[in-house]
């Protein structure tokens, strides 16, 4: 089993490292990108659900108060009413409102927690807040980054594929020569086989006598054809 694993990773990093070769660096600059943009907008959505729990904070903690003002503001009544009950002499009514004062103060201790706790949690939920607006702005300065550096490698991989191109044609045209040189070696060696070879034979036939025979007549022709032009030149009276 553990040969079986060590092959199976090693076919795995062979494969991956196959497809990162494979892989155009424009388009992993592209994936980067959208990544980081993806990355971006699910932050943002966070950092707007803890920016709205503290605005929902806000907005409790105002009805909290106003249910502490409220509360508060009955109980009194209720103190002076049973005030004015006790000083009528009127016991029954006496009770019924310090019953009731009763019933607003606990009323009122319990909106005050409630006050007290939403206070707490909107101190914490204010420095989430900020601390939420923070990350946005950085990650937000982060991805300027990437895309500048975006910019700055496409650029860089348009130079490179240019020189590549560049260099492929250089290649071509070296390799195109190499391949020129023999063939012109070769036709100028069959140029000088064949200028020898009618050198070979004009040898040949002034060695024999028919060679010999060509060229007395041609020194004979040449004769004629100087003593035809001393003719011309008596009938046309242009002697020496």
């Amino acid at each position: 089993m553990g040969f079986l694993q060590r092959l199976w990773g090693y076919l795995k990093a062979l494969f991956r490292g196959a497809a990162e070769k494979a892989m155009d660096p424009e388009i992993e600059i592209e994936q980067a990108i959208n990544e980081a943009k993806r990355q971006d907008q699910q932050l943002r959505n966070q950092a707007a659900k803890v920016i709205a729990h503290r605005t929902q904070l806000e907005a409790k903690i105002e009805d909290a108060a106003d249910d502490v003002g409220e509360a508060r503001e009955l109980a009194k009544q209720a103190l002076l009413k049973a005030e004015e009950a006790k000083a009528a002499g009127d016991t029954e009514a006496m009770e019924r409102w310090t019953r009731a004062a009763q019933s607003l103060a606990m009323k009122l201790q319990a909106a005050e927690n409630n006050l007290n706790g939403f206070k707490q949690q909107y101190e914490v939920a204010v420095q989430q807040a900020e601390d939420a607006k923070k990350a946005v702005e950085q990650n937000a300065m982060r991805l300027q980054e990437l895309v500048a550096k975006k910019m700055e490698l496409v650029g860089k991989l348009q130079q490179a594929k240019m020189q590549e191109a560049v260099n492929e044609a250089v290649e071509s045209v070296s390799a195109s020569l190499d391949v020129e040189a023999p063939s012109l070696d070769k036709v100028e060696e069959k140029i000088q086989e064949r200028l020898a070879q009618a050198q070979a034979r004009t040898e040949l036939r002034e060695a024999t006598p028919e060679g010999a025979e060509a060229e007395l007549r041609e020194a004979i022709s040449v004769t004629q054809a100087d003593a035809k032009l001393e003719e011309l030149k008596k009938e046309l009276g242009l002697e020496a």
